[in-house]
């Protein structure tokens, strides 16, 4: 009697992902304007949607995240002779390349242009090739129960304790492989709080029109805060689902949720747009003019997306503006104007920051042996240059900075502007410190979230803080 053939389904069971998002995000990322073809070809039906977006794009089916504790336990069942077939609903091709790279099947079977392959599609796909044989079948979801139902052994892949019960009561028999993933944590990575720090300096504006003590503006200035927060967690997320491949391949970012399979793409789906209609529903709470660089800030973040951080020096050009913009709108949230020398300093200091960014790629790409940056831009030996633009850039930071305290706007708001001169030092301690350790490759993170985690960047932010306090004179 022939052992029985294991049926293994594809998305979300052998891989932690889903194809057809998968292709679809590489699609847009390849031009966005292929968004408006996604209703007319969904229109004609699911198949016809699979096989229009298949034909269009090509996925690295190398790099995608793989089950490994499943790939293991089909190993097992081949080498004791079992006859091993990848059934799917995505389309053909994909599942092609898959079994291709695997060399793992004896047969893969996908969705044509005209036939979608779940649910009861595949059981009678099943049916047609085992006949009144028994076999095995490795599923994922609900959609899988009526396959279970005449399989002998339910392979289920998933974290559910409902739908497991479901097959124990569907099938013969029962084996649970449970991916163990914590979505909680994994969502929080991918939101990037920890990057909302960024998004301080929307209360700048604030603290240097010496307005703290004013309730109002506070909250103001916190709705403006957590209004930003969400629509750049939005963009995170919409940034990670276009660049999966790109972050697969990316020394660190391959540990990014999405692209390591620990969120599904369908969460990632409903959050980003849900995350950006929270923005601008806080926005609504503040001045229209805040709403008005809220978009600003969301439109110029997905041309960088789209296109322009593929070029080099105007992708650190848009990072120092998209900085910038947070002051802007802190000072539109409190019906503010920022002044020249705000906005001049934060440009200078934020476009060498951004740098720091670009060399510290730079860095590890020379370590690797490589001599260009993925969808980027920049060569090896480009390292040198941007990491004397990214000084100097700081350094121009210090001048407008020296420049402000003897500007005749400054002795308005500063009662002993001469103690501001303190602060030169110190801004010069931080930039050059920032740089050794760049150089250094001791510098591994966002330098602007470095900046508010290292306990040296602290104490200088607190000394600044007490010579600003002390040139207000409000100690007198």
């Amino acid at each position: 009697m022939p052992a029985r053939t294991v049926y293994v389904d594809l998305d979300g069971t052998l891989i932690n992902s889903d194809l057809l998002l998968e292709s679809l995000f590489r699609l847009l990322a390849k031009n966005i304007l292929y968004l408006f073809m996604i209703p007319v070809w969904l229109a004609r039906g699911k198949a016809n949607l699979k096989h229009q977006i298949a034909a269009r794009v090509e996925l690295r089916t190398d790099l995608l995240p793989y089950n490994q504790q499943l790939l293991k336990h089909l190993e097992e069942q081949r080498a004791a002779g079992r006859r091993l077939v990848l059934i799917s609903a995505s389309h053909q091709s994909l599942v092609d390349q898959v079994a291709q790279h695997l060399k793992l099947f004896d047969m893969a079977l996908g969705s044509s242009p005209s036939e979608n392959l779940k649910g009861r599609v595949k059981l009678q796909k099943i049916r047609e090739i085992s006949g009144a044989e028994d076999f095995d079948y490795a599923g994922n979801e609900r959609s899988d129960l009526p396959i279970w139902q005449q399989a002998q052994t339910a392979i289920v892949v998933s974290g559910n304790p409902g739908l497991s019960s479901a097959a124990s009561r569907a099938a013969q028999r029962i084996t649970v492989f449970d991916p163990e993933i914590r979505l909680g944590p994994a969502m929080l990575r991918a939101l990037r709080v920890h990057q909302w720090a960024k998004n301080l300096l929307l209360f700048l504006p604030l603290l240097l029109s010496h307005q703290l003590a004013n309730t109002q503006l506070v909250l103001m200035s916190l709705a403006g805060f957590l209004s930003f927060s969400c629509c750049a967690s939005s963009v995170y997320l919409l940034n990670d689902l276009l660049d999966l491949e790109h972050d697969r391949q990316h020394a660190t970012k391959r540990t990014r949720p999405f692209a390591a399979g620990d969120l599904p793409l369908q969460l990632g789906l409903i959050a980003t747009p849900s995350l950006l209609i929270l923005a601008f529903l806080i926005s609504v709470l503040l001045p229209w003019e805040f709403s008005l660089v809220l978009l600003g800030y969301y439109l110029l973040t997905l041309l960088y997306s789209f296109y322009l951080k593929a070029f080099a020096i105007i992708d650190v050009l848009l990072l120092a503006c998209l900085y910038t913009i947070r002051i802007i709108a802190g000072a539109a949230a409190i019906s503010t104007i920022p002044t020249f020398w705000l906005l001049a300093f934060s440009m200078f200091l934020f476009m060498s920051l951004a740098i720091v960014k670009r060399v510290t790629e730079l860095e590890n790409l020379r370590s690797r042996n490589q001599q260009q940056a993925h969808g980027r831009g920049y060569y090896a030996s480009d390292l040198v240059p941007m990491t004397m633009l990214g000084s100097a850039s700081g350094f121009m930071a210090v001048l407008v900075f020296a420049l402000y305290i003897n500007a005749e706007e400054t002795r308005v708001l500063y009662g002993t502007p001469e103690i501001l001169w303190f602060i030169c030092p110190l801004l010069l301690y931080l930039i050059s410190r920032v740089w050794l350790l760049t150089n250094r490759g001791q510098l591994h993170e966002d330098p602007v979230v470095f900046f508010t985690t290292d306990r040296n960047s602290q104490v200088v932010a607190l000394l600044c803080g007490i010579l600003v306090w002390a040139a207000t004179g409000s100690w007198r």
